[in-house]
């Protein structure tokens, strides 16, 4: 049989995990029992970094109860990269993962149908989300336009998925090729290629403890998904340098005609217009061409994406 890995990436959870064990531990129990998961499955939290009791609770846990283990990162990385961490950690001691997270708002449920997925020959099984009905109505259009927006500009993405997912041996393996340090699970788990399948569920309200994706964290996600899957938006500023071009070139032949015919107004107005727009448009372009130079920068210098300061087996 299959050794299952539950990764769970945490940060400041302390209110949550008593509720997460005793939840993937039955989860867990009961898949071995129905025969679908070796005994040797395990649930692997990682801690990133947090300044509450979450990695003393990991340690306790795993005294009590040695399925659970824990892997606590030298300080805090990010939400990605401590998945990122706990996935190729791993990818040699395991035959399959499924990542949640520690909230426990993704259904643990369809585990099963996940694993049933992965035994019909799919490598990859994403967590779909139904519907959105748990969520405001702020949250829910933003979440939609951001999928239009993230496949306009060309990164495959998963409509109503986030990182909730099973991944086998191969495409873990696959997986930990991909280096880069602008890391965005959601566009770069699809160009692994190997088979895929999805699963469907309703999202849950998290019990205890406070979100922790706030606004600007998912602004800052969206920024990073945009930019390191796509160079469009730089092809979107050269045609718009063409559009102010044209409009130029159209504006001085309206003015050059006014002016012949005697139909020239004294003011400012148009002209103090027309510069704070042509000033704005280049500083976006500037800010977003800086963007990609400072990706550039992160990436060459090849720097640990996080270091590993304790494991407890």
């Amino acid at each position: 049989m299959d050794i299952l890995s539950i990764i769970v990436p945490c940060y400041n959870e302390e209110e949550m995990l008593p509720i997460t064990f005793e939840s993937l531990r039955n989860k867990l129990s009961e898949l071995i029992e129905k025969g679908k998961i070796s005994p040797e499955s395990f649930l692997l939290f990682i801690d990133d970094g947090s300044k509450d009791k979450t990695w003393e609770l990991i340690e306790n846990e795993n005294k009590i109860h040695k399925e659970v283990r824990g892997l606590k990162l030298a300080g805090n990385v990010g939400h990605q990269f401590a998945l990122t961490a706990g996935l190729i950690f791993a990818k040699d001691i395991c035959d399959i993962s499924i990542s949640i997270d520690a909230d426990l708002q993704d259904d643990i449920d369809v585990f099963e149908e996940m694993v049933d997925k992965y035994h019909e020959g799919n490598d990859i099984v994403y967590g779909v989300r139904n519907k959105r009905k748990t969520d405001s109505i702020f949250k829910r259009v933003t979440a939609q336009t951001f999928y239009r927006v993230m496949n306009f500009f060309g990164a495959k993405t998963i409509y109503n998925h986030a990182d909730f997912r099973l991944m086998s041996q191969r495409a873990l393996e696959q997986f930990s090729k991909y280096s880069e340090e602008n890391l965005y699970l959601r566009g770069i788990v699809p160009l692994i290629g190997y088979k895929t399948e999805c699963v469907y569920y309703d999202r849950k309200v998290r019990v205890a403890g406070k979100s922790k994706y706030p606004l600007r964290k998912m602004l800052a996600l969206a920024i990073e998904g945009i930019t390191s899957f796509s160079v469009k938006p730089i092809r979107y500023i050269v045609l718009l340098g063409f559009l102010s071009v044209f409009l130029s070139i159209a504006a001085f032949v309206y003015a050059l005609v006014s002016y012949f015919l005697k139909t020239v107004e004294p003011g400012w107005t148009s002209l103090i217009v027309s510069i704070w727009f042509l000033g704005g448009v280049q500083l976006i372009s500037i800010g977003l061409i800086g963007e990609y130079i400072g990706k550039i920068y992160m990436e060459v210098k090849r720097r640990p994406r996080y270091n590993i300061e304790k494991y407890t087996s």
